[in-house]
């Protein structure tokens, strides 16, 4: 018997890792990886857009939860900082008979802040710029995942 598709949440703030964790499992598990900073970029969006993040993010959504139900492994990189987003996508990928993975990327404050300007002093052509400064207020708005979202 075949074994069920995975859905791997890569959860996390920016400079967290997050991207660099996706790729990797990319390569090593041969899942579909969808960004939707890739896709922003892609349709010369505005990285900070709300509107147009929310649109692209469904849109991958509708995409995963298709491509989970015919069995390929999906990862997706959207940050998932609630427990809300969360919950409704290890429901998507139970309904889809897929199960669901959660990677939480973690770093102190002082370090996202000094991967985000690394990244920003030679930043990739997939990726936007983040001002560092603005993590700090990002902290209290991100939900960290408890131990029972993580195996």
């Amino acid at each position: 018997m075949n074994q069920p598709a995975t859905l791997h949440l890569i959860c996390g703030l920016p400079g967290s890792g997050k991207s660099t964790l996706a790729r990797r499992l990319a390569g090593e598990t041969g899942a579909l990886r969808l960004s939707s900073d890739v896709w922003l970029k892609a349709l010369e969006a505005d990285g900070y857009d709300i509107v147009a993040r929310a649109r692209v993010e469904a849109l991958q959504w509708d995409l995963a939860t298709e491509l989970l139900g015919r069995g390929v492994s999906v990862i997706l990189e959207a940050g998932f900082w609630t427990r809300a987003e969360r919950d409704v996508c290890r429901a998507g990928a139970a309904a889809a008979r897929a199960t669901a993975v959660l990677h939480f990327c973690d770093a102190p404050v002082e370090e996202l802040q000094r991967r985000v300007a690394a990244r920003n002093a030679d930043l990739p052509a997939d990726s936007y710029r983040v001002n560092a400064d603005d993590i700090p207020d990002w902290v209290p708005l991100f939900e960290r995942p408890g131990a029972d979202e993580l195996d």
